[in-house]
């Protein structure tokens, strides 16, 4: 019985850690969107800092949605900006999220959500 028991509870801590941690307890800070390069070689960068204010290292998938002037979303792409590694409490990983979106010239604003978060 007390293995049963023992092999549960290193089943659900895992599970316990991660349920911890929530989109609201990140944050992306220092956002900076330019257009990058004339002509047809224009880019976007969408550059900014991603902050773990978790109590346990985890990771963020973030959202960029690209709208036009009207507020429509013109494009919109998800990404993980530290990749499959855990960022720390308190720590950050820098950015940048616009290689993911070919540049639009009708293009006016940008909003970033952090989406899902996951222990890796």
């Amino acid at each position: 019985m007390r293995t049963v028991l023992a092999a549960t509870l290193l089943l659900v801590a895992p599970i316990a850690a991660h349920a911890a941690c929530a989109a609201t307890d990140f944050a992306i800070q220092d956002v900076k969107v330019a257009a990058v390069g004339t002509g047809i070689a224009t880019r976007l960068s969408v550059k900014g800092k991603l902050i773990n204010n978790c109590a346990a290292p985890a990771a963020a998938q973030v959202r960029l949605d690209a709208k036009d002037g009207s507020g429509n979303v013109l494009a919109s792409k998800m990404g993980w900006p530290g990749g499959t590694t855990n960022i720390s409490p308190g720590q950050s990983v820098d950015f940048d999220m616009g290689r993911l979106l070919h540049y639009q010239s009708d293009m006016q604003s940008y909003s970033l959500s952090v989406v899902d978060v996951k222990a890796w």
